[in-house]
């Protein structure tokens, strides 16, 4: 029952991070992490990664292209990077597109919009959310994407210009160039199963404001220490992760 009210929240949620949620509860009942691990394999509850990248950006285009400024550069504050990425919700005949803008120390998704083209204005209305929600505007911040032409187009450079937001770009075609943009991306599409209402588009943005908000608020990230990305979005420092290969080997154990 535990773990089914987890559930009707975070569809897919994980093992590791189910024991985090509710380790209070577990705490009582004298179930530690491995015992629950056990149960939950022997009832067959398992979350299976599904892995799958359909490129969306447009880069041939006579826009300016920028230089990458965050290869081995890891953010130690909120507000120093933000990667933004798209993703198409339903089938090629029936879909929409979901713009998320990312704080890549945090993890917190502090802008979206969904539109149902790949126009500008939608990567632009999540800029706008995300920039009214700054907690400080006199910090530095880069602003890292793929060189799609909605991101490159007058409009969105000017809005970063006119922000101070400092350019970067993908140099690669490969879907780790834009890592934590694209895993963000998988959390929302996959673990809150969007796809299962694509075909109505109201229920839709209903469904992404309220998995956006439970991810934000609610789900416990592994490289931010187990911290949600609200939580995490109010700390500075680098945030040093306990136990990471034991919890790998774990989540690889039971095929998560």
């Amino acid at each position: 029952m535990m773990v089914a009210k987890v559930r009707m929240y975070m569809p897919k949620i994980g093992t590791l991070k189910l024991y985090h949620i509710l380790h209070d509860q577990l705490k009582e009942l004298h179930v530690g992490r491995d015992k629950l691990f056990d149960i939950i394999k022997a009832n067959h509850l398992e979350v299976k990664s599904i892995r799958s990248y359909k490129t969306t950006p447009n880069s041939h285009h006579r826009f300016r292209k920028h230089k990458n400024l965050i290869v081995g550069v890891k953010a130690t504050s909120p507000e120093q990077i933000w990667v933004s990425d798209i993703t198409y919700i339903g089938s090629r005949g029936h879909h929409s597109y979901l713009s998320l803008i990312t704080d890549a120390y945090s993890r917190k998704i502090v802008g979206y919009n969904l539109s149902d083209n790949l126009g500008a204005e939608g990567v632009i209305k999540a800029l706008k959310m995300a920039i009214r929600g700054r907690i400080c505007e006199k910090l530095e911040l880069i602003h890292h994407y793929d060189r799609g032409i909605q991101y490159c187009c007058d409009a969105y450079q000017q809005m970063l210009k006119k922000h101070n937001l400092t350019v970067s770009m993908t140099e690669s075609y490969a879907p780790y160039a834009n890592a934590i943009a694209e895993r963000v991306n998988g959390i929302i599409k996959n673990e809150f199963e969007l796809e299962k209402y694509a075909q109505n588009r109201n229920v839709l943005e209903r469904l992404v404001k309220s998995s956006i908000k439970t991810y934000n608020e609610m789900r416990p990230h592994l490289s931010c220490n187990m911290q949600t990305p609200k939580s995490m979005h109010q700390i500075i420092g680098e945030i040093k992760v306990r136990d990471k290969k034991e919890i790998a080997h774990k989540l690889e154990l039971i095929g998560y």
